[in-house]
């Protein structure tokens, strides 16, 4: 296993590190950040050819990680490649508009199986092999601090995902590893522009992705114990 980040700096140098939803517009560019900084990088998605366009080195999956075997796959594959498991940055996420009396079944199962449960399984199946001092990173987002119509089956599977890290970072302190909850706020990813269902409502502009991914990062070897949206200026 490797090194603790109970010590004053937490370069994530040379530690092993888990993205998940590395070819999003937050994972794409955390995934870059982590390079940069010397991280040793297993890097999951669902599409392998986005993941193999990916301009970083780090072992490839292309897994779909709504199910509990695919979450511990990714941990076991990430153990072998980095020699153990010290970072988890799960940037999975799905997004739909439209007034709650239009959306349709189906859309909402969507939304909480890939915004609520699947960051509950990699949680789970990553705290079963991470190191002492290691960090989990989940981002929710904005929206679970203040939901909005049009949005509020998106706002409540992100407030369900914070809800567990409140939680979770609890019982997860007990073996020295941090739980970080991540929201930033709108960011210009391109999600809005891929939603399950609906329109996206006018937007101001979002904040620039490496921005965001800078703030993650600087977060896992900072110490910190949560992000909320006002962290990220």
């Amino acid at each position: 296993m490797t090194d603790s980040f109970d010590r004053p700096t937490g370069s994530v140098r040379g530690r092993s590190v888990l993205v998940a939803g590395a070819t999003g517009g937050i994972g794409a560019a955390v995934v870059r950040e982590l390079a940069g900084r010397g991280a040793i990088l297993t890097l999951v998605a669902r599409d392998r050819a986005r993941l193999d366009a990916l301009d970083v080195p780090g072992h490839r999956l292309a897994l779909d990680l709504r199910s509990p075997a695919a979450c511990r796959a990714a941990v076991d594959e990430a153990v072998v490649h980095g020699g153990g498991l010290d970072v988890v940055v799960n940037a999975v996420g799905v997004v739909a508009f439209g007034a709650v009396a239009d959306l349709t079944v189906d859309t909402m199962e969507e939304l909480f199986l890939t915004n609520t449960f699947l960051p509950i399984l990699l949680a789970q199946a990553a705290f079963e092999a991470i190191g002492e001092g290691g960090v989990i990173v989940q981002v929710s987002g904005v929206i679970a601090e203040r939901n909005l119509p049009g949005m509020a089956a998106y706002g409540a599977s992100k407030a369900a995902l914070r809800a567990f890290d409140e939680a979770f970072a609890r019982e997860a302190r007990r073996r020295k590893v941090r739980v970080i909850d991540a929201r930033p706020p709108h960011t210009e990813t391109g999600l809005a522009d891929r939603a399950l269902e609906g329109t996206a409502p006018r937007m101001p502009v979002g904040l620039d992705p490496a921005a965001v991914a800078r703030r993650i990062v600087d977060a896992v070897e900072d110490g910190a114990t949560d992000l909320p949206g006002d962290a990220f200026g």
